[in-house]
């Protein structure tokens, strides 16, 4: 049976979601791109217009692959000095539903809570993600990963220097 012919579980979205919340906890970066195609997109929409469609206005973050391996090593290089020396993280990933499956792509939802240490202070970013994901050979891929916050404003963050 080929790859795209194969039905996904709830259990097997879980464990790539799972097994990508650990690559990004222990700053795997270069681990985790892997698990992207290369024509994905990494997006986070803006906290006042979290519908906002990606053509239509600026989101926080807009990465092609080009961009995110750019993102990527600039932290891992330790020229970002909000991530230098880099914060300890701690994600938790639940109510993951597969929304739709066909011809080889799922669309994906799941809430997620990533919590960020550093400098005796904890941030907690809340929100959901709808991935795009290609069902390959190699197993599961981004074509599309959109984090969006459930938070009003960035306050007290103020930024995200981390991969959410």
């Amino acid at each position: 049976m080929q790859a795209n012919q194969m039905p996904v579980t709830r259990q097997t979205i879980e464990d790539f979601l799972f097994a990508e919340a650990a690559l990004l906890d222990a700053w795997q970066l270069e681990k985790w791109l892997e698990l992207f195609r290369e024509d994905a997109l990494y997006l986070i929409p803006p906290t006042d217009e979290p519908q906002l469609d990606r053509h239509a206005g600026l989101y926080l973050v807009m990465d092609d692959m080009r961009r995110l391996r750019s993102r990527v090593a600039q932290i891992l290089g330790r020229s970002m000095w909000a991530e230098n020396p880099v914060s300890r993280t701690r994600r938790l990933i639940g109510n993951v539903r597969i929304l739709a499956q066909d011809a080889g792509e799922l669309s994906v939802a799941a809430n997620f809570s990533v919590y960020r240490m550093r400098h005796e202070a904890i941030d907690i970013y809340v929100g959901s993600y709808a991935h795009r994901l290609a069902i390959t050979a190699e197993g599961l891929r981004f074509i599309e990963r959109k984090a969006t916050l459930d938070l009003e404003t960035l306050n007290p963050q103020g930024k995200i220097s981390i991969i959410l």
